[in-house]
């Protein structure tokens, strides 16, 4: 009894103590740590989530922020004062080059991020040299440096992330004011430059404008035309056609005319019956004692006249008709 209670003890005691060694040595991996590790000679970086810290280098991912003053010489032996500002942050890699540099322990970004500005530094000098001092500009520091990230990462094991130019200018003071006053006017030139393009182009926008109004006033006027002439054409259709139809219509009267002359001329006696004799005898009905007067030319009255021979048939005609009626 006493025998399984010592084992019992001795269990709880080691696993106590293994529970302590484990809390002591293992620790929780942030999101924003990079932990590294040596195996076969060769650096690799730790997935998991726990990791033991004797036998592990934890990394912050996050940048190392630095600032650099340099002072380098432009073509012609003069001086220009240039002040860098960026940030490092390890290349994952190039570990091995990281650990090279700065050692193994937490200070390993910082150290390989001094390293970096002196590597840093001497690129800026070499681009100095090899320019003309009115042509040195942040953006051609800044490029030419970014050409050459590789050697940052090859050397030091720490990738470049940010790199500004806070400012670029010449140790000399006349030769500082020299070149704000090309810089003053380069700019006064080129808004002038500018402006005048703004003003040609504004021209040219207006003459564009006038040309297309002038085209649409012309396009309209030509339309307006062709509806004028539409118009008349339709006008003169209708004049043909009313004058057509009234010919039709003077050509069917002047037929009913004449076939009205001619049965007067076969049948005599309906003189009487026509209009002009009713509208006669009608106004001589409304005048007391009126008669009604015939005018006739010596020529109508001529012997063997047509209408001295319509008389004379009528006459006789009547007469027939007057002397069979007796009878």
């Amino acid at each position: 009894m006493d025998t399984s209670l010592g084992i019992l003890a001795g269990i709880l005691v080691l696993g106590l103590v293994l529970l302590l060694v484990f809390l002591f040595e293992y620790r929780i991996r942030q999101p924003d740590m990079m932990v590294l590790y040596e195996s076969k000679g060769r650096l690799s970086v730790r997935s998991g989530r726990m990791y033991p810290r004797h036998m592990s280098l934890p990394l912050k991912r996050t940048t190392s922020p630095f600032q650099l003053t340099v002072l380098a010489t432009a073509m012609g032996n003069l001086g220009v004062n240039i002040k860098l500002a960026g940030s490092v942050a390890p290349a994952q890699e190039h570990l091995q080059a990281l650990i090279r540099v700065g050692g193994w322990n937490s200070e390993v970004i910082a150290r390989a991020a001094d390293e970096a500005r002196i590597l840093l530094e001497a690129l800026v000098k070499e681009h100095a040299e090899h320019c003309e001092i009115h042509d040195l500009s942040s953006t051609g520091i800044v490029e030419f440096v970014n050409g050459r990230a590789d050697l940052f990462k090859e050397k030091f094991g720490v990738e470049l992330v940010a790199l500004v130019v806070q400012s670029l200018e010449a140790t000399d003071s006349e030769i500082a004011d020299a070149l704000r006053q090309q810089e003053q006017a380069r700019l006064l030139e080129q808004t002038e430059r500018l402006n005048n393009q703004a003003r040609v182009a504004a021209a040219k926008a207006k003459f564009q404008a006038d040309e297309e109004i002038a085209a649409m006033d012309h396009t309209l006027e030509l339309k307006k035309n062709e509806l004028k002439k539409l118009v008349l054409e339709q006008e003169a259709a209708l004049a043909q056609q009313r004058v057509e139809e009234e010919l039709v219509r003077s050509r069917l009267r002047l037929e009913f005319e004449r076939e009205e002359l001619e049965l007067l001329k076969n049948n005599p006696e309906l003189l009487i019956l026509t209009p002009q004799a009713a509208r006669l005898a009608e106004a001589s009905q409304g005048l007391k004692n009126a008669r009604t007067i015939i005018s006739l030319t010596p020529q109508e009255l001529a012997p063997g006249s047509e209408l001295l021979t319509l008389f004379q048939n009528l006459l006789h005609k009547a007469i027939e008709a007057k002397n069979d009626k007796s009878e």
